[in-house]
């Protein structure tokens, strides 16, 4: 038996309690109550944390490299169960429902999406298995998508190729808010999901993300701050613990770490930007040397 055959009889890690009953969501509260999470013993992760995102509000979790962020995503989709402390929606233990109905409730768009090699009305329609055509092309036109697809000699039915190799990082992106749109999930998990894109690209699909995100209970674990400025609550993690919480411009007063953050990115996203103005400039001679970006 090949290794892809062994890996779906392996025993599944987490397990639905005997008892264990469908998430019933009304407005999709989601709070953390003195979480405490480590992948072994030896290193704890996340070090009693707690907060709350109030229904239909938008909180952000920033922080370095390293610091849990995207570990609370995982424990949210419960990938893995916490140590101690609780983590419920509407005010059910996530423990306590079963895992598909937990599952159907949160839309992710991802760092990185997954696309299958069919057609984009396919991957698009992913998410929501049986989705009627003009659904699928609402999803799109809220996902600013669609005028891109309408550019393609076969529309919807063009392939995106293997992993989406035809498609560029900011057009898979928005395949993956399309698709998010379509499944109209109370709860919205957004993990980095501009964090591979360049700046000008990320600043268009910021649209689609404030989009898909209204009126929606929105988590969202970000690298950039530039993403998270409209937040109604920034949380800032480092060692897994939360060091600073407010909105970014109470944030920025404080003048902390999420001052700090904010400041080097800034000086990196000028300094990058001087550095394309020099290399579009037609006064510069070829093999002049460049100035290597931030």
């Amino acid at each position: 038996m090949d290794a892809m055959f062994r890996l779906l009889h392996r025993p599944q890690e987490i397990t639905d309690k005997p008892d264990a009953k469908p998430l019933a969501v009304g407005g999709g509260e989601i709070k953390f109550d003195n979480v405490i999470f480590a992948y072994d013993p030896e290193r704890i992760v996340l070090k009693g944390i707690s907060f709350t995102v109030p229904a239909g509000k938008t909180v952000a979790v920033v922080g370095p490299s390293g610091a849990g962020k995207s570990t609370i995503s995982r424990i949210l989709y419960r990938f893995y169960d916490i140590s101690s402390g609780r983590v419920t929606i509407d005010g059910q233990d996530i423990r306590d429902v079963t895992q598909a109905s937990l599952r159907g409730v949160i839309g992710i768009v991802p760092q990185d999406t997954v696309l299958f090699n069919d057609t984009v009305r396919y991957n698009i329609g992913y998410g929501r298995i049986g989705a009627a055509d003009a659904e699928i092309e609402t999803a799109a036109r809220l996902a600013q998508i669609d005028k891109f697809i309408a550019l393609l000699p076969q529309g919807y039915e063009a392939m995106v190729g293997e992993r989406g190799l035809k498609l560029s990082g900011g057009e898979k992106q928005r395949v993956a808010i399309a698709r998010t749109i379509l499944k109209n999930p109370p709860i919205l998990l957004l993990d980095e999901p501009t964090s591979a894109l360049d700046t000008g690209t990320e600043r268009e699909i910021q649209g689609a993300l404030n989009e898909v995100s209204r009126n929606r209970t929105a988590l969202v674990i970000a690298h950039r701050l530039s993403t998270v400025i409209d937040a109604d609550e920034i949380l800032v993690l480092d060692h897994g613990r939360i060091i600073e919480r407010g909105r970014h411009s109470d944030l920025l007063a404080l003048g902390g770490h999420y001052a700090a953050m904010w400041s080097k990115q800034r000086e990196a996203a000028a300094a990058r930007e001087k550095l394309r103005e020099v290399e579009n400039d037609p006064d510069v001679a070829p093999g002049v040397a460049k100035a290597e970006p931030v």
